[in-house]
């Protein structure tokens, strides 16, 4: 079944298509990797699936539900949570009160919104961390803040932008233990990502953009061997 469907969207850009008529789907339950060179246009994709741009031409629909056009609140309301590939908290307060500030989404009081905040620090390791002002996390740790603030709106999916970038082996390997720990709690996940081996380890299905426009989509074994996804990006990874 499909949680996410995205038809035949483009977006301009002073003229210049930043997405050309691509359209794929997204199943309840499932990992869908985004992947492309940069200026690919994956976080344009991001931005018109969360309300921040509203396509030029195609459509977007969630459970069903047309979204192409609200307002990212209302996307968020409905459900879909997404993180940033620059991370940007609250940086004058505590992890805690970031976390809570998310969960007052859904929650009406205080004390729902922490009991949602502390259970989502520790799901997310952050439970030693949790009084620390956010301003002096290092950079693994603000990328476990993001994904907690936006766990805490309980989505039913979560859109990752480089929740991997920039971290040690170490880190690596703890965030991908929590992607797949946010799997196992059945919540869907799209996510964008230049960490080959990372993004073919985690993913059940991948969509590859170039130049704005799909060029292929299947499973992780499927894009390895496809000669248009090695010559527009595999290549290059393998070569660096």
């Amino acid at each position: 079944m499909s949680l996410l469907s995205v038809k035949r969207i483009s977006m301009f850009f002073g003229g210049l298509a930043a997405i050309s008529d691509v359209s794929f789907e997204l199943r309840k339950g499932e990992i869908l990797g985004l992947i492309g060179p940069n200026g690919a246009g994956k976080t344009t994709m991001f931005n018109v699936v969360n309300g921040f741009y509203k396509p030029a031409k195609g459509e977007v629909f969630f459970n069903d539900r047309k979204i192409s056009g609200l307002k990212p609140n209302q996307i968020c309301k409905l459900g879909i949570a997404r993180t940033f590939q620059v991370v940007k908290p609250l940086q004058r307060m505590s992890v805690l009160d970031n976390v809570i500030a998310s969960a007052f989404l859904r929650m009406k009081s205080r004390v729902q919104a922490e009991e949602i905040a502390l259970e989502t620090i520790r799901f997310t390791g952050l439970s030693d961390d949790r009084g620390v002002i956010s301003k002096g996390l290092p950079l693994g740790k603000r990328k476990k803040l993001e994904i907690a603030r936006a766990l805490a709106t309980q989505p039913e999916l979560l859109l990752l932008d480089e929740a991997f970038a920039g971290l040690n082996p170490h880190e690596l390997d703890e965030s991908i233990e929590i992607i797949r720990k946010i799997k196992e709690r059945g919540i869907t996940i799209m996510i964008i990502e230049h960490h080959m081996k990372v993004i073919m380890s985690i993913s059940d299905r991948i969509v590859v953009l170039n130049y704005g426009e799909k060029i292929a989509e299947g499973t992780p074994r499927e894009i390895a061997h496809n000669p248009l996804v090695v010559e527009a990006y595999l290549g290059e990874e393998k070569s660096a």
